[in-house]
């Protein structure tokens, strides 16, 4: 990791600035210091040992509560590191020439998010309000013409960029443009997927979530006792040790932790709705344990002779596999752009671990994959008859056609008799 815990701690904004920038003489020797040869790598261990404690406790109370407060916390989220990314090419002297510019930002950002999580949770707000005729109403057009009030609200803050253009800032804000819509696509897309996640069931959020939790703490303990081999060079303190030794510590904790998890009816059900009662429902068979035969030689030292394994634990040796592989390719894409700008965190808001942008750079890339992955090898495809008889339809031709009408007509009149 790049964090350095002993600098010392300062209320002013641009003192803390100053203080997240990587000191040329550091960043040219820092490719040589490994966490095993780290002197101050136990005092760094405590303090990310006490945050991640905090946030494993707050996290566990928030996914308790269930989906609707999951996805506050996901929001809450979407807001620091937006802050935290909006912060990062902000040039102090420039801003205060150009008053209310950040506003603009914002406008942006929360115009994204209407429209975002507009689309995706239509369907459980029409089923919140199906109750109240005028509610049901009310939200069925805002749905309906969500897209041009999105639309217009967009181009209202276009026209506001437009007319807050100033002579010998145009480079600079058009720049800040540009890196706002970076931002919204950076942010929104892993959010939009995450939010689809949670809906599907809690248990398609805290499982990749714990996986990256689990690679992360992995890669860290073996780094920090066996670590020798440096494993690339936009993260010097990574070593192949702590990725081969955290990818199998990820395996086998997924194939266990999916059993567990996979055992709580109220985690695995979908939301319809935007309450906040647990929820009951008939398992999806992915969550319906199966009994596999022991052989021979071992049932008979043991007094089971059979295991049961979920459906699911398959799936989750997939998700293991790309939490441990592919997904630390997100924290190296951040760890570039941050040695890009010669900054050690995007934030400082998690002491020992940065900000939360620092936190959610693997999860941004596992929340896609789980929502392709659950789409395309878990959901079964619903066909309803309609589709199937229009399917049949358009590969028969017209005379077949007329003559599948006729028998149609011919069954649906002898029933009716």
């Amino acid at each position: 990791m790049d964090h350095n815990c002993n600098s010392p701690r300062t209320p002013s904004f641009r003192q803390r600035k100053r203080s997240n920038e990587i000191p040329a003489e550091i960043n040219k020797s820092n490719g040589n210091i490994l966490l095993v040869d780290d002197k101050y790598k136990y005092r760094s261990m405590w303090i990310r040992a006490y945050s991640s404690l905090w946030m494993l406790a707050s996290v566990s109370l928030i996914i308790y509560l269930g989906h609707l407060y999951i996805w506050a916390m996901v929001v809450v989220i979407q807001i620091f590191m937006a802050s935290e990314l909006f912060n990062l090419l902000t040039r102090a002297t420039q801003d205060r020439r150009l008053p209310k510019f950040k506003f603009l930002n914002w406008h942006f950002f929360f115009t994204a998010m209407l429209f975002v999580y507009g689309r995706i949770l239509s369907q459980q707000l029409v089923n919140t309000v199906t109750s109240d005729k005028f509610l049901y109403r009310l939200v069925s057009n805002l749905i309906k013409y969500q897209m041009v009030i999105c639309y217009f609200l967009y181009i209202a803050g276009f026209v506001w960029f437009i007319l807050s253009l100033k002579k010998r800032y145009y480079k600079y804000q058009f720049g800040q443009y540009a890196w706002t819509h970076m931002i919204l696509i950076v942010v929104f897309t892993q959010s939009a997927f995450t939010v689809a996640n949670i809906f599907q069931g809690i248990f398609w959020f805290i499982f990749p979530a714990s996986l990256i939790a689990m690679n992360d703490v992995g890669a860290y303990f073996f780094g920090f006792y066996f670590g020798r081999t440096p494993l690339i060079k936009l993260s010097p303190k990574k070593t192949w040790e702590g990725f081969i030794g955290a990818s199998v510590a990820t395996m086998i904790a997924a194939f266990t932790f999916a059993y567990f998890l996979g055992r709580f009816q109220w985690l695995t059900c979908p939301r319809k709705d935007l309450s906040t009662g647990w929820l009951q429902c008939d398992p999806d068979p992915i969550f319906k344990p199966e009994y596999i035969p022991l052989p021979g030689l071992i049932s008979h030292s043991l007094p089971w002779k059979e295991i049961p394994v979920l459906p699911v634990q398959w799936h989750a040796l997939w998700l293991g596999l790309f939490a441990s592989i592919i997904a630390p390719f997100g924290g190296f894409f951040a760890s570039g752009f941050k040695r890009a700008f010669k900054i050690k965190d995007f934030g400082d808001s998690i002491p020992g671990h940065g900000g939360f942008t620092d936190r959610m750079d693997c999860q941004m890339v596992m929340a896609v994959f789980v929502y392709i992955y659950h789409q395309s090898f878990v959901v079964v495809e619903d066909y309803s008859v309609e589709m199937l008889l229009d399917q049949i339809l358009r590969n028969l031709g017209s005379e077949e056609q007329l003559s599948l009408y006729a028998k149609l007509g011919h069954i649906l009149q002898e029933r009716r008799l």
